[in-house]
């Protein structure tokens, strides 16, 4: 079969731009990143071969090796994993093959230092090899499989592939380096790099110099060495190899138990969000091994979805070596390791923010939206997650706690108020807020979609209720505030309200579920609110993008009786023809109060049409 010619998927032709013409200061991380692909090669062929011995071929023992021929100025990183077929090569190297795809071209910035960051983090690392290649070439037979085959590509938007020679299964990756990077042929600097980045593979990393075979890293297994002999660079190391990242992890646990069970972790809490957290199938990401025999990627049950953020290693030594994914399922080992796991991570990070509040706001901001999920879905850690949870508010920068929330509720409150949209200064300015405004009573604002649904299933905290601001029942009259009360000449007398509270429902009429008096409202003239047993407007308006919702339910109008506004039309509502002269306006305020909600008038032509009449009488 001749060669064929292929171009690379867009994605992965801007994304080599950026790599070959990248100003880095650590070319060197290519080599890292090339041999954690190849230890996780390994891992994959381990792991499959616990179910089909022959795909060890005679050949047990697990290594990469990295050689360099100074004539042809050529390095060569090789493996004995698991290989790739003609169409993995295909994908795994022309392809951005996973979820976020868009989002990572979004955030190429053509910053160099920052966008080598994020190649990282999309798990694309193999690419940065172009920092020092003129033309990589790829030699691969996958296991199992008599046919080898080649990939070859100068970086410069395609790539070939066409049938090869490989003695045993594995990959072989052939770096043509470009001029001015000889430094990567000098074996005692390759050592260095090997020793620097890459000391904690567990696995036999071998340098061929000439006729020698040298061993040059540790090749023991990090997570089960004792922490005092481990250094905060090792971990870092290993958090890059692991999590294939390129940014410093924010918190590092490791921990080790002995008795009823025997395992151990080294887990991380990335210092950047990665670029998958919020993929739908909300996979976890820990490695699980059996006495440091890889097992699994992909175990489900090993963390729950709302810590998927984590990275690392779990290695259990009460699970059997031949265990499969199917069998991990519902395993009790597994539970319990996961109970132990969950237990661990929130005490240390309570533990965390009361030390620095700082940086827990760092973690907050890149995982606290994927935290709140627990508080829907695992009951059981309900009340550690809330003593977790970090909320914007009304009447301070930054974040709050709620336990801070209710050392400082007023005299007389005895509720915490939240309210729920898409931007924290948006809610800011709601006419549903005025009335706490005027009291100085703080509200939460809530702006995560999970938000709307923790909030069906969480509904006290210390003996505290949370109530939404938005429902018509919040009662604020018991609060002590520094705002006067309204004269009762500023208010719309009470028998022309009451005709003009009478007049709006008939001319409304299955528009709204009610129309009342506002308590809460002091500057704005109306707004919607809902009814104590009625859905949140905001979780309404999401389930409805979503199409779980045909239409929006009837809301209740709320009117200020000491707006300019509502004083005329009420003197206006006791006159004769009122009904009919008050019509366009009645329809109006419905419109205005919907669009102070973020919602489109129900009818913009009508709402066009109303809106020119009255500017007509005006004028």
């Amino acid at each position: 079969m001749t060669d064929q010619t292929m171009h690379f998927q867009a994605e992965v032709t801007r994304l080599l731009h950026i790599v070959t013409h990248a100003l880095y200061s650590q070319k060197e991380i290519f080599l890292r990143e090339l041999i954690s692909n190849a230890s996780d090669a390994c891992d994959k062929l381990r792991f499959a071969a616990q179910t089909d011995d022959a795909l060890w071929e005679g050949d047990s023992e697990l290594r990469v090796t990295i050689s360099a021929d100074k004539a042809a100025r050529t390095l060569t990183v090789a493996d004995n994993g698991i290989g790739m077929s003609r169409d993995e090569l295909v994908s795994n190297l022309g392809t951005i093959a996973r979820s976020g795809t868009g989002e990572f071209v979004s955030k190429l910035s053509g910053d160099a230092a920052k966008d080598m960051a994020l190649i990282g983090q999309f798990g694309v690392g193999f690419y940065s090899a172009f920092m020092v290649s003129s033309k990589v070439e790829v030699i691969s037979r996958k296991a199992g499989e008599s046919q080898a085959w080649r990939w070859t590509s100068d970086g410069s938007g395609e790539f070939t592939i066409g049938e090869a020679e490989r003695a045993g299964r594995g990959t072989t990756i052939i770096l043509h380096l470009r001029e001015g990077e000889d430094e990567f042929l000098d074996p005692a600097r390759l050592r260095s790099i090997v020793k620097t980045y890459s000391d904690h593979i567990p696995l036999p990393v071998v340098l061929k110099d000439g006729d020698r075979d040298e061993t040059v890293n540790a090749a023991s297994a990090l997570w089960a060495r004792p922490k005092s002999e481990i250094t905060e660079q090792q971990y870092k190391d290993f958090y890059h190899h692991v999590a294939h990242a390129f940014d410093e992890p924010w918190m590092t646990l490791h921990a080790r138990a002995e008795g009823k069970l025997d395992y151990a972790l080294l887990l991380f809490i990335p210092g950047m969000r990665p670029h998958d957290l919020f993929d739908p199938a909300r996979k976890p990401q820990l490695k699980l091994y059996v006495r440091r025999v890889f097992i699994t990627d992909r175990c489900d049950d090993l963390v729950p979805a709302w810590l998927r953020f984590l990275r690392g290693v779990v290695d259990s030594a009460d699970l059997p070596l031949n265990v499969s994914r199917e069998m991990l399922q519902n395993n009790p080992v597994v539970a319990r390791i996961r109970q132990a796991i969950v237990r661990r991570v929130l005490s240390d990070l309570e533990k965390r923010a009361g030390k620095d509040a700082g940086a827990y706001a760092k973690f907050w901001e890149n995982f606290g939206a994927v935290l709140k999920e627990g508080l829907y879905e695992d009951q059981e850690h309900c009340e550690a997650l809330l003593k977790l949870a970090r909320f914007r508010s009304t009447t301070r920068d930054g974040w709050v706690s709620l336990e801070e929330y209710v050392a400082a509720m007023k005299e007389g409150q005895s509720a915490i108020y939240v309210i729920n949209g898409d931007q924290a200064e948006q809610l800011k300015r709601s006419p549903q807020l005025e009335g706490f405004r005027a009291k100085g009573v703080e509200v939460l604002l809530l702006t995560d979609p999970v938000d709307d649904f923790w909030l069906s299933v969480v509904h006290e905290y210390a003996g505290k209720p949370i109530k939404s601001a938005t429902r018509v029942g919040t009662d604020l009259e018991s609060v002590k505030g520094d705002e006067p009360e309204k004269k009762d000449e500023e208010k719309a007398e009470g028998a022309a309200l009451g005709t003009l509270i009478a007049l709006l429902k008939q001319t409304l009429g299955d528009a709204v579920k009610d129309v009342r008096e506002s308590k809460r409202l002091t500057d704005s003239a109306v707004c919607l609110s809902a009814d104590d047993n009625d859905m949140d407007m905001h979780l309404e308006r999401l389930l409805r993008m979503h199409q779980k919702l045909d239409q929006a339910r009837p809301r209740i109008l709320e009117i200020n009786p000491a707006h300019p506004l509502i004083r005329s039309l009420a003197e206006r509502a006791t006159q004769p023809g009122a009904s009919d002269a008050l019509a366009d306006a009645a329809q109006l305020l419905l419109d205005q109060a919907r669009v102070v909600e973020g919602e489109p008038p129900a009818d913009p032509v009508a709402f066009a049409q109303r809106m020119a009449r009255m500017m007509q009488k005006a004028l």
